[in-house]
């Protein structure tokens, strides 16, 4: 050991001896810090909007926000509106008409629900047939007083009108004048410190259900509801089936019941001290949050196993409770803060990531397993050592005292294999691993990247094992999937086959329509959907053209006006501007054109059948083209920046863990043994287990989303405590005796024990996860319980063969083994 080396372990003698000799000091500080976080747990937020924080601060996003601040969408589900979606065989009969209107009516008569306005298929029909009508009841007066065949003749003269044909399904025929589905949206004027809209899409969901009718109520206050609820639910199902799990091992791990309450009251701090710190800091709890509570109890676990394990590995040979509690922290504790520290690392990756949910998971997650460590590594040793001076006063027997696993045990036995077989051709091993791990890696390298707001919502069809689930864990009911599935099934041309371009420009000079309509001609393929390869598009140039066939004075007034005969007008565009939004079209208009002029969206029709990155790509290259400042924008290319993002923060975070873990490990083993290269050995194992989780998520279709894109660096905080818990042991036993096989067996047999365990509960503690509600926590969960497993059985495989190989390089020889103990100095 270097004489850094014996200073950083004098320091920790010092303050393991604070913990043996004044334990009760040290447990009652700790249960004073447990008592202020639990203030702490009471300002917890929770946070519903499922995908909100991911876009922020992209150019698209702030696109699309501006489209949906400055423009009169009348069809999307904003903040303040309520989508109601009418279905049915035919919703555009006049008796499925007056249903609607009047639950309009309804709706408005209640003051509480804050209702402004309404517009829908009902709302532009009743408004044709009587252009004075404003209020749902006089909408619905002028609908009763229709002649069926009147009312038939509105509908077939509205299928011209883009804002009525964007409140209809893709089924809409204009001769039978039918339709399946339709969608009203309704607006809110909600005073400052009035109702919330969660409270306010509630109550309009109970009017709907009144109805005789089909009508759903959707909006972002329902979204937000269910969301609230998928936590809940999730965190109900998940924690009871993972703390039966760990219960379940932490009574074969301790055998003890004293000793399991301890072990299970230390897990309880960790969650207080981690909740309390949510609270105190401000950050929201939310899905990606679910995954840190049983993160925190797995490695919790892990701790507490290797804590007791080797603290029993002293008492069966006799020594008394100080004693051996003195050795079992002294050894421990370099390795507890190496893994805490490489967990760090992990976890704490992902806060470059540019997701704030995932940066954010990133602080929680680390900052819970510095807790952990503080929590097992100091509390657990002093709180074991007062109550087993309790027992010894109050004569209470023990139950279990002997160590998970010994050398002559089945297990301990299986775990040596491996020594035997790493110990005739190391280097062949070693090559033969890297070999592989290279194969999963690059195989790995095509896994797909997503980005869905379908992944934090409840499948559309329950898991089977949800209708066995008793009460009170059986799981809400859920809408939300159903009715987007509706709404992507039958209006398929506006929900998703869509793109936008917010365009910034003076839109009263002379050919700025001109320049608006120019991109169309020549677009990127999956733009070129129109006839001659032209794009599909609407704007405000297409409500011109539409209004100019319904108007003959407006047609006029456009052709005074238009220079080269091509339908759009080149000078006086203030004056059709205030035509065009003092006529029935103005509804129109104020979709693709803002009210200073200064803004204008183009949407375009998109290829069935592109992908979201090629639809992206397209759409920022048909906004360079335009001659004003333009972004492409609209779900497909939001979601599409998010999912780059996604793809980097996951390599980016794979790296830093990698990169700092090894840096670490590498100056660590060198100052504290004089070793350096044994830094490098312990990321060998964890490295392979992450390149072959890599292989497997693309084998077995798991993408990386929103949650599954921090898994690459957590495994690096979570498995590479494997190998750091195998070396550590290791390099205990060779100063002792100076041999590698011995060492490695020994400390497989011994810590070996303890990992098998730790594993078990990790993997299956996690792994529970797969049991959640939403899609991307059952995702990560499989793929932690995964990694875990991989890291585990990687470290036990190839650090015997990495640590011989290790072993004759420093000594030179190829052969060579001491037979007595030594004092390492170094690495040649």
């Amino acid at each position: 050991m270097t004489r850094a080396g014996r200073w950083i372990e004098d320091a920790t003698t010092r303050l393991n001896e604070v913990i043996v000799s004044r334990p009760r000091t040290v447990v009652v500080a700790f249960l004073l810090a447990t008592a202020v976080f639990a203030g702490g747990m009471t300002a917890v937020e929770t946070q519903t909007n499922p995908t909100e924080g991911f876009s922020e601060d992209l150019p698209e996003q702030e696109a699309l926000d501006a489209i949906e601040n400055e423009f009169d969408e009348p069809f999307t589900a904003e903040t303040e509106r309520t989508q109601l979606i009418h279905d049915g065989n035919d919703v555009l009969t006049r008796e499925e008409t007056l249903t609607m209107l009047r639950l309009l009516e309804r709706i408005d008569s209640r003051e509480d629900l804050h209702m402004s306005s309404a517009n829908g298929a009902a709302t532009a029909i009743a408004g044709t047939i009587d252009p004075s009508a404003e209020t749902p009841a006089e909408m619905r007066a002028a609908v009763a007083g229709a002649t069926d065949a009147e009312f038939r003749r509105v509908v077939r003269r509205l299928s011209e009108n883009p804002g009525f044909s964007a409140a209809v399904s893709d089924d809409f025929n204009p001769t039978e004048a039918s339709a399946s589905t339709t969608i009203t949206v309704i607006r809110h004027d909600v005073p400052q410190g009035g109702a919330d809209l969660q409270s306010i899409q509630t109550d309009v969901r109970t009017l709907a259900n009144d109805e005789p009718a089909d009508i759903r109520t959707f909006g972002t206050g329902i979204i937000n509801a269910e969301t609230g609820r998928v936590i809940a639910d999730s965190l109900l199902i998940v924690m009871p089936v993972v703390v039966v799990l760990l219960l379940g091992f932490l009574v074969v791990a301790y055998r003890d019941p004293i000793d399991l309450a301890l072990g299970l009251f230390a897990l309880l701090m960790t969650l207080i001290w981690t909740f309390g710190f949510l609270g105190f800091s401000g950050i929201p709890f939310d899905q990606q949050q679910i995954a840190v509570p049983v993160l925190l109890l797995a490695v919790g676990v892990d701790f507490g196993i290797h804590f007791i394990n080797r603290y029993r590995e002293e008492t069966v040979q006799g020594y008394d409770a100080v004693p051996a509690m003195r050795t079992a922290a002294n050894q421990l504790a370099i390795a507890f803060v190496i893994v805490t520290v490489t967990a760090v690392f992990g976890f704490g990756a992902n806060v470059t990531s540019g997701l704030d949910p995932i940066r954010n998971l990133g602080i929680v997650s680390a900052v819970g397993i510095v807790f952990t460590f503080l929590i097992f590594g100091l509390f657990l040793p002093a709180a074991k050592l007062e109550l087993d001076r309790l027992r010894e006063r109050y004569g209470v027997p023990e139950f279990g005292t002997t160590p998970i696993a010994s050398e002559e045990s089945a297990l301990g036995r299986l775990l040596a294999v491996s020594v035997s077989v790493g110990e005739r051709a190391p280097a062949v091993f070693v090559v033969l691993l890297l070999l592989t791990g290279g194969a999963f890696g690059a195989y790995g390298a095509g896994v797909d990247t997503t980005f869905e707001q379908e992944d934090f919502l409840p499948p559309e069809e329950e898991p089977g094992y949800v209708e066995y689930i008793p009460e009170p864990f059986a799981p809400s009911e859920y809408t939300v999937t159903e009715t987007l599935s509706l709404l992507e099934d039958s209006f398929s041309a506006s929900q998703d086959a869509s793109l936008t371009v917010y365009v910034e420009g003076p839109f009263e000079e002379d050919h700025a329509l001109e320049a608006l309509a120019a991109p169309t001609d020549d677009p990127p393929d999956t733009l070129a959907v129109g006839e001659g390869g032209r794009a599909e598009t609407t704007s405000i140039v297409t409500v011109i053209r539409s209004h100019a066939r319904n108007d003959e004075e407006f047609a006029a007034l456009v052709a005074r006006n238009d220079l080269n005969g091509n339908g759009i007008p080149d000078r006086n565009l203030e004056r059709i501007y205030a035509a065009l939004f003092d006529s029935p079209a103005a509804s129109d208009a104020g979709r693709y054109l803002t009210d200073d002029r200064r803004g204008a969206q183009v949407e375009y029709t998109v290829e069935s059948g592109a992908t979201q990155s090629e639809v992206s790509a397209d759409g920022r290259q048909q906004a360079d083209r335009y001659r004003y400042a333009a972004t492409a924008t609209g779900q497909i290319v939001v979601f599409d920046a998010i999912t780059a993002i996604i793809f980097d923060s996951a390599i980016q975070g794979l790296v830093l863990a990698v990169g700092l873990s090894g840096v670490f490990l590498v100056i660590t083993y060198g100052v504290l043994e004089g070793m350096p290269m044994l830094g490098i050995v312990n990321v060998f194992p964890i490295t392979i287990a992450v390149t072959s989780l890599v292989g497997t998520m693309r084998f077995l279709g798991y993408p990386l989303n929103a949650l599954t894109a921090t898994i690459l660096s957590i495994a690096i905080g979570i498995g590479i405590a494997y190998s750091v818990h195998i070396t550590a042991r290791f390099v205990d036993e060779y100063r002792e005796n100076g041999d590698v096989a011995t060492s490695l067996r020994t400390t497989l047999t011994g810590t070996g024990g303890a990992l098998v365990g730790s594993m078990l509960t990790t993997a299956l503690g996690t792994g529970a996860l797969g049991l959640a509600i939403t899609p991307v926590l059952g995702d990560f969960g499989v793929l932690i319980a995964m990694s875990v497993f991989y890291s585990f059985v990687i470290s036990v495989i190839a650090l015997p063969p990495a640590l011989f190989l290790w072993d004759r390089l420093r000594s030179g020889s190829p052969t060579a083994e001491t037979t007595a103990p030594v004092e390492p100095t170094g690495d040649p």
